[in-house]
């Protein structure tokens, strides 16, 4: 019932998160898939907690186990099912680079490792009952504290994950490096660049930054070098709003590559100023 819950959510967080910007949402609806993510993560939360509630109960008042085979046919038939959707999400998720989705995949690839472990413990079980060996159904409430240790682990991931969009972390390092790379790839039309910030809501990245140009560029000229720039950056991360501040550059010279009549025209590096 709560991967059911949990697939709703997720369902409705990607619809609402899909609405293009309106009036009361200029920047778009992106963080529904951050919401839906941690509304999702406090069901597994919670279902872990009931696993583990029952599973000490059981180790408390002993242990019946019945129809062991019809409980292995189930965990079987659920590992098929769990692994094809589980396929499908990671490659959507990857696609259209939503949260929601991936957060979906991760709760069934949980579902999946669980649900072997059951496999293994409920065989082992039947085992024993065939031989006599009573005792080994204690291993039914041991397995379920390990899968329920499992889920935990996985629901901590997936509210981690959507709690920074909440809050808006800034994206991963590997991106940021290559934002720069964009825009060090301009470094003779551009002074440097500063106030560079990132952040994710859902699966739409907003970046903004100020670049330095020389003084003698004409707004024409400063508005071309950023329609390119944001060209740039676009096509090495998808599904990106970019904001730039152009301003010019301060009155003391500094070595640089851009072509100015105030600066040298000696080669040397764009980079961010503190």
């Amino acid at each position: 019932m709560i991967d059911l819950f949990a697939a709703l959510i997720a369902f409705f967080g990607v619809r609402i998160a899909g609405h293009p910007a309106d009036e009361e949402h200029p920047f778009g609806h992106g963080k529904a898939e951050n919401i839906a993510g941690m509304v999702e993560g406090v069901l597994i939360f919670l279902g872990a907690a009931l696993i583990i509630y029952q599973a000490v109960g059981k180790m408390m008042t002993g242990v019946s186990i019945e129809l062991v085979e019809l409980g292995l046919a189930a965990m079987l038939i659920s590992i098929v099912v769990n692994v094809l959707v589980a396929r499908h999400l990671y490659r959507v998720a990857r696609a259209t680079d939503s949260l929601a989705l991936e957060a979906d995949a991760d709760h069934l690839r949980a579902d999946i490792y669980a649900s072997v472990s059951v496999i293994l413990g409920l065989a082992a079980i039947r085992l024993g009952l065939l031989f006599g060996v009573e005792q080994l159904t204690i291993l039914d409430p041991l397995v379920a504290l390990g899968v329920a240790f499992l889920i935990l682990r996985t629901a901590y991931r997936i509210t981690r994950k959507s709690f920074g969009g909440l809050v808006d972390t800034r994206l991963p390092r590997s991106e940021e490096d290559r934002i720069i790379e964009s825009i060090t790839e301009h470094y003779r039309e551009l002074v440097g660049f500063h106030a560079l910030r990132t952040r994710k809501a859902g699966g739409e990245r907003h970046i903004d930054l100020h670049l330095e140009m020389a003084k003698s560029v004409s707004l024409e000229e400063a508005h071309r070098i950023c329609d390119h720039l944001e060209k740039d950056i676009e096509e090495k991360l998808s599904h990106t709003s970019v904001i730039i501040h152009c301003e010019p550059c301060h009155s003391e010279c500094r070595q640089c590559a851009v072509m100015c009549a105030e600066r040298d025209s000696s080669p040397g590096q764009v980079g961010p100023r503190p």
